[in-house]
């Protein structure tokens, strides 16, 4: 059974954008917390998108590696993404590319099919989507990174659930910037 896991960078009023979509509030990650990322990417089999992030990830990332300015990080981390499986939960796109699978049904189905599979963890990111997979009980873990700006307003990172949730405390860490990294289990 494969375990799914919610990373995301945060403010520390709790929002992933700023109303607008806007998600400059946090500037470029510090190269430790750009290659933190990357080491977690890495490690998943399996890429979740929903649609706005899939949007935001599919504006930039194909061709990542071939900007002038692109680190070594940036440059392994467009090649994974690219060879990365993906899907895609969406009922308004028609098509997507680079190694991604379109799924216009059932989303929180479609994950507990995914995750009784055989294979590594599973990635999940954007608010709507993986606010669905919370309230169903399917997150494994959670990654946040945690922004020292407060924003007011945006899109939360957690929506609102059925039940609580318990979790356990399993690495924190503080990156350049004063970005805190938090991650927990979801304790069963």
């Amino acid at each position: 059974m494969r375990k799914l896991r919610y990373g995301m960078n945060v403010t520390l009023d709790g929002y992933i954008a700023a109303p607008g979509d806007d998600i400059g509030w946090g500037g470029p990650p510090s190269d430790e917390l750009f290659q933190w990322w990357l080491d977690q990417d890495r490690a998943s089999s399996l890429a979740l998108y929903g649609r706005k992030l899939w949007d935001t990830m599919s504006s930039y990332w194909p061709t990542g590696d071939q900007q002038p300015d692109a680190t070594p990080a940036e440059i392994e981390f467009a090649r994974n993404w690219r060879d990365t499986p993906k899907v895609v939960f969406s009922s308004t796109i028609e098509k997507v590319d680079w190694n991604t699978r379109l799924v216009t049904g059932d989303a929180v189905a479609e994950i507990t099919r995914l995750e009784a599979e055989d294979g590594g963890p599973m990635s999940i990111g954007g608010a709507t989507l993986a606010g669905a997979a919370m309230r169903a009980g399917l997150v494994d873990e959670y990654m946040l990174a945690t922004y020292p700006v407060l924003v007011g307003a945006g899109t939360p990172l957690f929506t609102a659930l059925d039940s609580w949730v318990n979790l356990n405390m399993v690495e924190t860490r503080t990156f350049p910037g004063g970005v805190v990294l938090t991650r927990y289990e979801t304790r069963r």
